[in-house]
């Protein structure tokens, strides 16, 4: 069997091609069109709907994925599947996102009309600035025709990857432009390990807002204490408040067990404010989860308070519910 020659210096052009076309697009971002382009996706009232052929679809279901998960409400629409009904999916509110490098693409071309008898704003990537995507569409984002890397000069390559990076940074300009912060990309992202490590407290705690919370006063007994907290789910224990709400300490099992120990049956009478650990660690809801394992491994602990801005009781997570969601503090 003859010897297949493998001509990495093809595939070394391939890559530097493409690199070189993609930052040529960096002007691009400081054009007009561009900003007007993010505008539009920042106020769009509904859905940005992004729809390419071949190659180029493929690379809208990511950028529209992209869209998606930074804050912008977006799905895929395939072209062909749309002038067959799918078109009824799109409303008013809506803004379509057209890719296609020549713009003259049919399956394309052909939703120009009816989304112009509906008003929908329509955006656009494409590589002919004369093409008729580019000419009908509200705004278009013109790459140039760009020659793509294929032996052949004809498989999508050169293009897709600008309109790759072209739909990131459109979608990122707009994310950022959103104030899109980690916490909003955690809800959005709750499996995984990216998604666990994103996780807040509020998402974690084993006790919720409005629900019965291991609670007791200052001035209570532990024998109260005991009392109040009867019907309680399962816990380890014990958030100890002020006058004011606010927290003030916490009584563990082992804090009771020890109390107990010390002082026989007079430890139930004795005051809360007399057993529980004062100025106790604690955390806000909104922090991220591995912020509470990075305190539960310091301080050897097993029961955080979570509180509010005015460092009143609004839940409690243990240690335990953080290890069951695999975070690594």
């Amino acid at each position: 069997m003859a010897r297949i020659k493998i001509d990495l210096q093809f595939a070394e052009h391939v890559i530097c091609s493409e690199g070189q076309a993609v930052l040529g697009l960096a002007k691009l971002a400081g054009r007009p069109e561009f900003e007007q382009a993010v505008m539009t996706l920042l106020q769009c009232k509904g859905s940005v709907i992004v729809t390419g052929m071949g190659k180029a679809g493929l690379v809208g279901g990511k950028i529209s994925s992209t869209l998606a998960s930074t804050g912008t409400a977006s799905h895929f629409m395939h072209p062909a599947e749309a002038v067959h009904g799918d078109l009824g999916r799109i409303q008013s509110k809506d803004v379509v996102l057209a890719l296609s490098h020549s713009g003259e693409s049919d399956e394309i071309v052909r939703l120009i009309e009816p989304l112009k008898q509906r008003q929908v704003k329509l955006l656009s990537i494409v590589g002919d600035a004369n093409s008729r995507l580019a000419r009908h569409s509200t705004i278009a984002l013109s790459m140039g025709m760009l020659e793509e890397a294929c032996p052949l000069g004809v498989a999508p390559s050169v293009s897709t990857t600008c309109m790759l990076a072209l739909g990131d940074a459109l979608a990122l300009t707009t994310m950022k432009a959103r104030n899109f912060s980690v916490k909003d990309y955690a809800r959005f992202h709750p499996a995984g390990a990216l998604g666990r490590k994103l996780l807040t407290v509020g998402q974690t705690m084993l006790f919720k807002r409005g629900e019965s919370l291991p609670l007791a006063r200052t001035s209570d007994t532990l024998s109260q204490m005991l009392d109040k907290n009867a019907a309680s789910k399962r816990h380890g224990a014990v958030m100890v408040t002020d006058d004011r709400g606010c927290l003030a300490g916490i009584i563990t099992d082992a804090d009771f067990r020890r109390t107990v120990a010390a002082h026989g049956t007079g430890a139930f009478s004795m005051a809360c404010s007399e057993v529980m650990t004062p100025n106790c660690k604690r955390i806000g809801e909104d922090e991220l989860a591995a912020e509470a394992m990075a305190i539960f491994h310091k301080y050897r602990i097993d029961d955080l308070p979570v509180v509010d801005a005015g460092d009143k009781p609004v839940g409690m997570i243990d240690v335990q519910d953080i290890v069951a969601i695999k975070i690594v503090g």
